[in-house]
């Protein structure tokens, strides 16, 4: 993966090839920004760069030993990082302190990338905080992370922060159609939904995300006319997705809960967004833009955006792990109240 291959990014890819032109590499980096933008193919990028034989314009080259090797997977001075469970922990920052020890194999430039970064445990933080304090010659340290702000200020400190953007709506249509083959209609409803995550994205085409999402938009919209008890029963459907989730499913975007609530949210922001007079072009739920229409000019603005604010509330019980069942029964309940409220 060279720099010209990364789609969007320009100013984080510009920023890089600066740093490199001057031969002055920081000896640690924070990629900050959502999931599925580029980091990772970023840091790559940038080890391909600085390891090529012959590079091009400050660009891998592609075809030399390193090249060749990072392509294989098979370049020893890449390492890469990452939870194990919930966190990256204290054994595997000690670990990387000792393989710095040595010098880089290749005779170039180590690159290690800790993804999801703001998991390390309060001692791999601390433990970290050490090796970048006097860091190994020959070592870069890529720290990916969401938010700045999830890191210790000592940690943030002391890494050169490159922030990644979601990636613009059209130009991931447009990516879709061309490199992969997708609908164009589809391809613009996953450019908006995945929130500009073109990983994302690639993940929803892989799987059955398109069905589920017309399953989970449909329930929310039969929710005003269900009884009490007919509410109830949905709410532990609902609850059923949560069956579909875990690590595994994770990586291969088979649906879950979570996802069907960041699917609910787009929906009353998109009520939210015509009710207010929003242009088209706004949407994310671009394909229901006409049920849309109809159902907002029903319901108060004060109304949508406390569904709003129970769809996240929603998010954040079941991140702390409590009871699924009575969480979806709450939001449900919740939900189905304020719209009758909002008529």
């Amino acid at each position: 993966m060279s720099f010209s291959q990364i789609l969007g990014q320009e100013r984080a890819k510009s920023f890089l090839a600066q740093v490199m032109a001057r031969e002055k590499i920081p000896h640690a980096y924070l990629f900050t920004g959502i999931p599925g933008i580029g980091k990772t193919t970023t840091a790559v990028a940038l080890t391909m760069a600085l390891n090529c034989k012959e590079p091009v314009n400050g660009d891998a080259c592609g075809h030399c030993v390193s090249c060749r090797q990072m392509k294989s997977g098979n370049f020893p001075d890449f390492l890469s990082i990452r939870p194990q469970g919930q966190n990256i922990k204290i054994d595997q920052i000690r670990d990387l302190n000792r393989k710095l020890r040595f010098a880089p194999v290749s005779g170039g430039y180590r690159v290690i990338v800790l993804d999801q970064a703001e998991t390390m445990t309060a001692e791999a933080a601390n433990s970290l905080l050490k090796t970048l304090e006097e860091p190994p010659p020959g070592n870069i340290l890529v720290l990916k992370a969401t938010e700045p702000l999830d890191l210790l200020p000592t940690i943030v400190s002391r890494c050169q922060r490159v922030p990644f953007q979601p990636l613009p709506v059209d130009d991931m249509a447009y990516w879709l159609v061309e490199q992969k083959g997708v609908d164009a209609e589809m391809a613009a409803v996953l450019a908006r939904v995945s929130g500009g995550s073109l990983g994302r994205a690639l993940k929803m085409c892989k799987g059955d995300f398109f069905d589920k999402r017309q399953e989970w938009l449909q329930r929310l919209i039969r929710l005003p006319g269900l009884s009490g008890e007919k509410a109830l029963e949905m709410a532990l459907e609902c609850a059923g997705e949560a069956k579909k989730t875990g690590s595994q499913a994770s990586e291969t975007w088979e649906t879950g809960l979570m996802d069907m609530l960041e699917v609910w949210e787009t929906w009353y922001r998109d009520l939210l967004l015509v009710r207010v007079g929003g242009g088209k072009h706004l949407m994310i739920n671009v394909d229901f833009s006409h049920k849309l229409k109809n159902i907002a000019g029903k319901l108060r603005v004060q109304n949508l955006i406390n569904s709003i604010l129970a769809v996240d509330q929603s998010q954040r019980d079941l991140r702390r792990m409590r009871n699924t069942k009575l969480v979806m029964e709450h939001a449900v309940l919740s939900l189905r109240r304020l719209v009758e409220q909002g008529r």
